[in-house]
């Protein structure tokens, strides 16, 4: 999710926590309960700082070691203290209950995006996404707005309001993971150049009846497409990762192993050869905007294979060739 869906989650939780007679009934105990879910929807992102370091250790660390399993008690009591000595609630148990809750939300929500975490870690460091909803859902987004709405100017009780929303979000992302199942199982029975071997990725956008798609067959090629609301697939690129040995070369370099590591089998690699040396582009097949790859991990490299500069992040060809200085080379 987006920070700003994180944010009104938090708001909403504090509103359910109202069927806890406990907090419904000190108001010092629903203040601190408020807090404490706002803080919790938003803690496993301050791995967010990790950019004020670099961005290959920002893309390397985020949803990582904040989203994982010894993290979800961590932020909880860290939390719990936190609001134990500013508000002092006496029933402090009932405070540590409902952060819990926002923090769990919080990471299992991320699950079933695209980017995914690593929750399972100290098990596995395994990148989990579910690629079921869009890092920004309108519907999840919105039906926090007008349940907030309805709370906040007394048209409706928060007992009431709260518990049908999200009985409501429950269905929805129950109905998502049954679309998101049953389409990608049948995908190959669109797909009249389908071929034995060929894999199928399913991408979840902004839209609810459209999806992006990757397809990877058995040469190593990835097919990118859209599945379009009347279930028809329309191939929009083709990708063919390229081999050399400054490719190969490029891994050991810390911003393209950075890269590497988070996104695995579904970064490609492109070369181009300058007069001065090579440009060794990767990028994320899964991240098509516009019709580039904006999240990239780019070398610049002398004939000798001795390192320019080097960048990862999200920037269009134009912004990136402008950072690296292309234009001047």
């Amino acid at each position: 999710m987006d920070s700003g869906t994180h944010f009104v989650v938090g708001l909403g939780l504090a509103g359910l926590a109202t069927i806890d007679p406990a907090v419904s009934n000190d108001p010092n105990l629903f203040v601190s309960v408020l807090v404490g879910t706002v803080l919790g929807s938003q803690a496993p992102d301050a791995d967010g700082l990790y950019r004020f370091k670099s961005n290959s250790a920002y893309i390397k660390n985020h949803r990582g070691l904040s989203h994982s399993l010894p993290a979800l008690f961590i932020w909880t009591f860290l939390i719990t203290g936190l609001i134990f000595l500013i508000f002092q609630p006496t029933a402090i148990l009932h405070v540590l209950l409902w952060v819990f809750i926002a923090i769990c939300v919080h990471v299992f929500s991320d699950l079933f995006n695209t980017y995914g975490t690593q929750a399972l870690r100290p098990i596995s460091d395994k990148w989990i996404s579910w690629n079921i909803i869009h890092i920004f859902d309108p519907i999840i987004f919105f039906s926090h707005v007008i349940a907030l709405f309805l709370w906040v100017f007394h048209i409706g009780e928060a007992t009431f309001i709260f518990p049908i929303l999200y009985g409501f979000l429950i269905v929805y992302y129950i109905w998502r993971t049954a679309v998101h199942y049953f389409l990608q199982k049948n995908l190959y029975k669109k797909d009249n150049n389908y071929q034995k071997g060929d894999s199928y990725m399913l991408i979840p956008t902004v839209h609810l009846s459209e999806w992006n798609i990757v397809k990877k067959n058995k040469n190593n090629v990835h097919i990118l497409g859209e599945l379009k609301s009347n279930g028809n697939i329309q191939w929009v690129d083709k990708v063919q990762c390229k081999a050399h040995p400054a490719i190969e070369i490029s891994k050991k370099n810390p911003d393209i192993a950075s890269f590497l590591y988070f996104s695995s089998e579904y970064a490609c690699s492109d070369i181009i050869q300058h007069t001065w040396g090579y440009e060794v582009r990767w990028f994320d097949v899964r991240y098509r905007h516009r019709k580039q790859y904006p999240f990239v991990g780019v070398l610049l490299m002398e004939k000798d294979f001795t390192t320019i500069k080097s960048y990862v992040g999200w920037l269009n060809d134009e912004k990136l060739n402008k950072r690296l200085g292309l234009h001047e080379m």
